[in-house]
């Protein structure tokens, strides 16, 4: 089968918004607003496509930022993209869609569309900015009749978690294609935003139920967070294969395995929901940067403090990125997992 790997590359910090969970500007709101030249754009693309042929790997790119489309020459990225016929999605917001500007995405090859609601109309707004609710739901249209996936994605805390099984109502009526969350990750040691175990595990049981009796309607449930993997594993809904090889790590965080992001001044991170800068694209060769030690780090999976004790270390481990989020240690214990792991 083949092997994707994902690039999650920020062409611009540019936006339309300034959300409350932005990892860009969490910090500092007056933040310069970085992009990358085209220039640079060809260098990294380049780089991107020696490293996957090396590792015999199909590049993927998730082009987002910022609003990737407010990126200068776009436009001219999905042309460079498509005359090497390489696949990818976008991440941005609704402002500027149109049925015009959605027929020419799918020109380019644009095969999904990442749209964000983080609550009901009052939340969404109160987060992002007044209107993007509305605008939101109005583009899952748009993007199908230009034959392009629109998919919905959640961050979920503690402001909005009671709110999400009316959002997939919501998103199903809308005949969104993809619905998927994933949870908030602290940008600093505030637990206002925090979900305790066993409340978090309690959403995962209503949000089952819900994608159980809308499994027929057309939308998939991406079960993007790892800790499905232990919800379904205690439901019997997953069981671990048997003859597996004990060393090799097969589901789970993809930190260090499939996944980077590069950011507008050429930065690579591990991930880009924690702190994890690991090299530049413009400088350092990405195939001696994703083989290299500062890499190596991220995939020292005896190291998880709690994961490493569990049967399901192979295919789960939480979400580190979380984890650090509350605890500043990659390989903390995650904040939302309500098992119990016994040292033997």
């Amino acid at each position: 089968m083949d092997q994707f790997f994902a690039f999650q590359w920020h062409i611009t910090d540019s936006c339309d918004q300034r959300c409350q969970h932005c990892y860009i500007f969490s910090e500092n709101q007056n933040l310069p607003v970085k992009e990358m030249s085209y220039q640079d754009i060809q260098s990294v693309l380049n780089n991107c496509v020696e490293m996957c042929r090396k590792l015999n790997r199909i590049p993927y790119f998730y082009i987002t930022g910022g609003d990737p489309i407010l990126h200068k020459d776009f436009w001219h990225v999905l042309e460079l993209l498509k005359s090497q016929n390489i696949a990818f999605s976008i991440l941005g917001n609704p402002f500027h869609l149109d049925d015009e500007v959605c027929r020419r995405l799918k020109y380019y090859g644009c095969e999904r569309y990442q749209l964000s609601i983080d609550g009901l109309r009052d939340t969404h707004d109160f987060i992002r900015k007044p209107g993007s609710f509305d605008t939101t739901l109005e583009k899952i249209r748009c993007l199908r009749e230009a034959g392009i996936r629109a998919v919905i994605m959640t961050t979920v805390s503690n402001t909005n978690i009671k709110e999400i099984p009316e959002i997939i109502d919501l998103v199903v009526e809308k005949q969104a294609d993809v619905f998927a969350f994933a949870r908030y990750c602290p940008t600093s040691f505030d637990k206002s935003t925090h979900i305790a175990p066993e409340e978090y595990k309690e959403f995962l049981e209503v949000c089952w139920k819900k994608f159980e009796y809308y499994k027929d309607s057309g939308t998939t449930f991406n079960l993007k967070d790892h800790l499905w993997t232990l919800f379904l594993y205690e439901k019997g809904l997953f069981t671990i294969p048997e003859g597996l090889d004990d060393a090799t790590i097969y589901d789970g965080c993809n930190c260090g395995n499939c996944h980077i992001t590069i950011l507008p001044n050429g930065d690579i991170y591990a991930c880009r929901r924690f702190e994890s800068l690991i090299g530049n694209a413009l400088t350092d060769q990405l195939y001696n940067i994703f083989l290299g030690e500062k890499m190596d780090q991220y995939r020292e999976y005896s190291n998880f403090e709690k994961c490493s004790k569990c049967e399901l270390l192979r295919f789960c481990r939480g979400c580190p990125a979380v984890t650090y989020g509350y605890t500043h240690n990659f390989y903390g214990t995650d904040p939302q997992c309500w098992k119990e792991v016994y040292t033997i």
